[in-house]
């Protein structure tokens, strides 16, 4: 189903209904949100300094603790814990640690039977620990539908599943258009791929303060609104720079996403590429009922340009994706958070989707900054001859595997040989991003190239054939 452009009346009275929405992460919305915590304020030290209060730092602060209580571990937030990535996302917890399965087997063929097991086990081990912890954050592990909506697109998903089988994966079942539409109803749906079994939902903000209030509990100091300002080392160890004091540490995990690495020679991996999303009202029962959707699987189309969307706990459905945008220089700003355009155009493909919601409001609308790599999956490292370690790059999909990169991260520190630090993921780099304004004009070549795509059946042109020889592909 391509996405036309809606008429000018049209677009307007979407852009009206969507600009009556809340400006504000739905996840983040909420009368029972923490209180801040205090900021650190002069000298401080510790074994272990967490710089990031997403789930990277979060993770990584967790099981740091966890595996030797007696080390002491400080985890500094600039702003608040879970306000930016980790509080913006759809709330697709995925087992996938390669950004999908043809991403993942593409790039690292000889191990992507072990990646595959380690995505299952990390999977596992989050639910594993909400349940130690009693984290109230709506975890449904229902799964995920990767739907067809042009004819080109079923073929594909019938080698997926047939990939999944002889791959020796369970749970991954091909669906007819009659069979798909029996679990979602649209109109616009030829095919489905249910993977039954690597992903659930959750409310992302809910687990970040869940995980937050996990580590104090057992001595992780955090604090909020303590940016770090600057890095450096010498043979004793670390001193981070914040606006307020410093703070020396042993040892300093990076899980700082899309903003500027603190390491500079890192700032070519990553750019910074925002992601709109919108949340409708609450569905009446009616509604719910016309959309069916009994078994709350997560849903993605298989277009290049992909939405992503799925039912809250309160039935309301959240609807983003679509709309990558890259702005000259990479900056993060808060002004970029909102984009009426990509809010109406998202408004107009979702009705196109489920028409028999028609009349349906919104109630909040938001945007976000995704750490995009050139691979499309996080890459890692360290640098401080050994006492720092990052892990970065997500590009969209980190709600579970920066748990996995939490793992790699401790185990780059403490410099011992594991099963993680040996695997090509773990020891190869993403190609970098040119400076600008190669960078920009490379984006928009790219999205527009990926949009062509989708109107020809999938081919693609001269751009995107250059970018998959040179390791930059990208196919959803």
């Amino acid at each position: 189903m391509a996405h036309r452009a809606a008429p000018d009346a049209q677009q307007r009275d979407l852009t009206r209904l969507v600009m009556a929405a809340q400006p504000t992460p739905f996840w983040l919305d909420r009368p029972d949100a923490p209180a801040a915590r205090e900021p650190l304020r002069g000298d401080a030290a510790c074994d272990l300094a967490v710089i990031g209060g997403g789930f990277s730092g979060l993770w990584t602060a967790l099981l740091a603790k966890e595996a030797n209580p007696g080390r002491s571990v400080v985890l500094i937030e600039g702003n608040r814990i879970g306000w930016a990535a980790s509080g913006r996302n759809g709330g697709f917890c995925e087992a996938s640690l390669t950004h999908g399965a043809d991403n993942g087997r593409e790039r690292f063929p000889a191990e992507f039977g072990t990646l595959q097991r380690l995505g299952a086990e990390n999977l596992d081990a989050i639910e594993v620990a909400i349940g130690r912890y009693g984290i109230d954050c709506d975890f449904e592990r229902a799964g995920s539908i990767t739907v067809a909506t042009e004819e080109y697109q079923v073929a594909s998903l019938r080698e997926a599943a047939a990939a999944a089988e002889s791959g020796g994966a369970d749970g991954a079942t091909f669906l007819d258009a009659e069979a798909v539409r029996a679990e979602v109803n649209s109109p616009t749906y030829l095919a489905g791929l249910w993977d039954k079994k690597g992903s659930a939902g959750v409310q992302p903000a809910k687990l970040a303060w869940g995980l937050a209030d996990a580590c104090e509990r057992i001595g992780v100091r955090i604090a909020e609104r303590t940016p770090a300002t600057g890095l450096a080392s010498d043979e004793d160890g670390v001193t981070v720079r914040t606006r307020r004091g410093v703070l020396r540490a042993r040892r300093v995990a990076l899980g700082t996403s899309a903003f500027p690495p603190l390491v500079r020679r890192l700032r070519p991996y990553i750019v910074p590429v925002y992601d709109y999303v919108l949340v409708t009202e609450p569905l009446s029962p009616a509604q719910l009922a016309a959309v069916g959707w009994q078994n709350r699987q997560g849903v993605g189309d298989a277009g290049n340009q992909f939405h992503y969307y799925r039912l809250t706990s309160d039935n309301r459905i959240l609807w983003g994706g679509y709309d990558a945008i890259y702005h000259f220089g990479g900056d993060v700003r808060r002004a970029y958070d909102q984009r009426p355009a990509t809010f109406a155009k998202l408004a107009g493909h979702f009705f196109t989707t489920f028409p028999q919601l028609e009349g349906i409001g919104f109630s909040h609308r938001w945007g976000g900054a995704i750490d995009t790599c050139s691979r499309f999956c996080a890459f890692f490292g360290t640098a401080h001859r050994g006492r720092v370690a990052y892990a970065l790059g997500y590009t969209g999909l980190g709600v579970a595997a920066t748990r996995f990169g939490a793992r790699v991260m401790l185990d780059l520190l403490s410099g011992e040989r594991t099963e993680l630090t040996q695997l090509r993921m773990v020891r190869s780099k993403p190609v970098p991003f040119p400076p600008e304004p190669l960078a920009y004009l490379g984006v928009q070549a790219t999205r527009w190239s990926l949009a062509r795509a989708d109107r020809q059946s999938g081919h693609r042109n001269l751009w995107l054939r250059a970018l998959d020889a040179a390791g930059m592909g990208y196919d959803s």
